[in-house]
């Protein structure tokens, strides 16, 4: 496996805080993004993989946060996982981005394979820490299939594949040489074809090394293959893009949560007010205390709509195989809902911040352009519109999405 990381020493926690028995994920979560939160400008600016940041996501169990316990995680839900992953984006959305897609990748092992499969993945992701990356990306089809006896051989490229550096296990995907139909396979990183390339140098999200992955002629064994029941067979199955969708929201939920908190700091510290508002303080100024009006209602309807998603989620991923396509439908809905509103109040905020905070908020260290740039680079890999058009389908027909990677 190619790879090119940084040398960096991992945080080292609070000893204190470590030695208060029990702590809880949100504990863990909020001390580490304070870590996270003092570098995060400097790392953006500079790019490539956060290996120290990474390691310390190790270091804390975090990563078996939604492993059950009984396979030696956490046993959090749905909507606990969420919270830590929007508690990380408050600091650092890229590190956010790679943990929620890590407790996706794991997500999709479970949804897809069968328990002989992603028990034992569970168990070593618990016991290793390991790293789970994604080379799936279901719209570039270049990476084929070809049968060789009892095992398969998977080769080309995939793009965007956001936490692949650095990680222990990737999910990846390739089409079947002859049929055309797509198959996702969990394989080790550093399998001998497989190489991680550290091209990822987009505006935003430039720590999440969503950069590309080749294979060349690795060999993929049957039992790595998650055929049984495959991706998006059932129900229950479905609900992977679901909670890729909600990872996504939560991380944009927490860009905006960031946004405004550095704006406020700026408005009370450091903005002055416009010569035309005839007030002796910024914070007096009767359109600034309008903008921040809206920020609140943007963010309270945003919380409260992701909340209501990750319930859902957890409902329905608690019915297992018995799940419904009507249920699973009623979920989708919560959650295009949640994301939807997510982009556009976080977008909002992200471009408005810079009316309250004032001229000093753009001096270029500050880096406070990055939360825009974080949140429009992700929110362009899945057009609102479309999640709109979807919301409108029900609204006007009552016709639930139809369940894609997507939605």
């Amino acid at each position: 496996m190619s790879t090119v990381l940084m040398e960096a020493t991992p945080p080292v926690l609070d000893a204190d805080a470590a030695a208060a028995q029990p702590a809880s994920p949100q504990q863990v979560a909020q001390q580490l993004a304070a870590i996270f939160a003092a570098t995060a400008a400097e790392r953006d600016e500079r790019g490539g993989t956060p290996k120290a940041e990474r390691d310390a996501l190790r270091s804390s169990g975090l990563l078996a946060l939604s492993i059950p316990a009984e396979f030696g995680g956490m046993g959090a839900n749905w909507r606990e996982t969420l919270e830590v992953v929007r508690l990380l984006a408050q600091a650092d959305s890229s590190l956010a981005h790679v943990f929620g897609f890590h407790h996706l990748m794991l997500a999709t092992v479970r949804l897809f394979a069968q328990p002989q499969q992603w028990q034992p993945w569970f168990e070593q992701t618990a016991r290793r820490r390991w790293f789970w990356g994604n080379a799936l990306n279901p719209l570039d089809d270049r990476t084929l299939s070809t049968v060789h006896g009892p095992w398969r051989e998977f080769t080309g490229q995939k793009s965007f594949c956001s936490g692949a550096l650095d990680s222990e296990m990737l999910i990846a995907s390739a089409r079947e040489a002859d049929t055309g139909a797509l198959l996702v396979a969990a394989l080790p990183t550093g399998r001998s074809g497989i190489s991680v390339s550290p091209d990822w140098n987009n505006m935003g999200q430039r720590q999440t090394d969503s950069g590309s992955v080749t294979f060349e002629k690795v060999r993929v064994e049957h039992h790595e293959l998650l055929v049984d029941p495959g991706p998006l067979s059932t129900p229950f199955a479905c609900l992977r893009p679901l909670v890729s969708q909600l990872v996504l929201a939560n991380v944009y939920l927490g860009i905006a949560e960031a946004a405004f908190n550095d704006a406020r700091y700026y408005t009370l510290h450091e903005a002055r007010p416009w010569h035309a508002a005839k007030v002796a303080q910024m914070t007096d100024d009767p359109y600034v205390l309008g903008h921040y009006g809206d920020f609140w209602v943007g963010l309270e309807g945003v919380r409260v709509l992701a909340d209501r998603a990750a319930e859902r989620l957890d409902t329905a991923w608690l019915r297992g195989a018995a799940l419904t396509e009507k249920e699973r439908g009623e979920t989708a809905l919560a959650v295009a809902t949640a994301k939807v509103a997510a982009t556009h109040t976080g977008l909002d905020i992200c471009t408005r911040m810079f009316d309250v905070a004032g001229a000093r908020a753009t001096h270029g260290g500050l880096r406070l352009d990055r939360h825009w740039r974080n949140l429009r680079t992700h929110s362009l890999h899945d057009p609102v519109a479309y999640k709109l058009r979807e919301i409108g389908e029900w609204a006007l027909k009552q016709q639930y999405p139809v369940p894609s990677f997507y939605s």
